[in-house]
């Protein structure tokens, strides 16, 4: 059927995975997505979340902003010539 209108390699299944990929994309939970599809661990319902850019670039800014703040914080501390007592 997919062939037909010019998609092969398709498989109906597939949608499955993308359907699950734009709900994790958008904020569902783990735990929502194991209802979602039916799956008793979290294992199984990893296999259908794939990362995205968008949501690598999401986490790259947090983690280079945090890295900032920590830097921040050890000049301030080594300005006022001790260390950080974290």
């Amino acid at each position: 059927m997919a062939g037909a209108v010019g998609l092969s390699g398709f498989h109906f299944h597939d949608l499955r995975h993308t359907g699950n990929t734009l709900a994790a994309a958008s904020g569902v939970s783990t735990r929502e997505l194991m209802h979602r599809m039916g799956h008793g661990t979290m294992r199984a319902a990893l296999i259908y979340q794939h990362a995205t850019n968008e949501r690598d670039r999401e986490i790259a800014g947090r983690w280079t902003a945090a890295s900032a703040e920590r830097a921040d914080v050890d000049r301030a501390w080594h300005a006022i010539g001790t260390q950080d007592p974290t």
